[in-house]
């Protein structure tokens, strides 16, 4: 059934033991563990944010539509993150899956736990029958470009266009 993530996957550590990671659907209690993750990252506090984030993600009638999963260790520290949405026909646009966000611990990086929450949230994108995924990323953040082209991930169809609202 979509909106169960899969259990029990392993990250490869630098030493090549593996580390247990649990990918699991995001709850209101994990709120904030994901503040400080993201915090952490980010160097703001959202915490109003995330906590909208996770009230919408998480209500169960938008489930198949919409995905908030985790990433615990075995001793149920929270080491990441990935949301995503089905969206449908924007400026023509098929329906597709959007990365909205996906972050790792800096502790647990390099280790495939970005990897497994990106594998498992397709996995829920393609029981609900869609078959391309899109994110956007900052032109300038070379981490997270090589990130996603190392996942396949390449430009699409589409050009992002902006204008400030001075």
């Amino acid at each position: 059934m979509p909106g169960t993530a899969q259990n029990n996957k392993t990250a490869k550590m630098n030493n090549n033991n593996r580390i247990a990671i649990d990918i699991r659907p995001a709850t209101v209690a994990d709120s904030a563990a994901i503040v400080a993750l993201d915090a952490e990252i980010t160097g703001t506090d959202k915490s109003a944010y995330w906590t909208d984030i996770l009230e919408r993600f998480t209500d169960s009638a938008m489930r198949i539509q919409r995905h908030f999963l985790v990433a615990s260790s075995a001793n149920d520290e929270l080491v990441g993150f990935v949301v995503g949405e089905i969206r449908a026909w924007e400026f023509g646009s098929p329906p597709c899956g959007w990365v909205l966000a996906l972050s790792v611990s800096p502790q647990h990086r390099e280790l495939g736990i970005g990897s497994l929450l990106l594998d498992a949230l397709s996995v829920e994108f393609k029981a609900a029958g869609i078959a391309t995924i899109r994110t956007m990323v900052l032109s300038t953040d070379k981490v997270n470009l090589s990130f996603f082209r190392g996942e396949g991930l390449s430009a699409g169809p589409y050009i992002e266009l902006e204008k400030r609202l001075d």
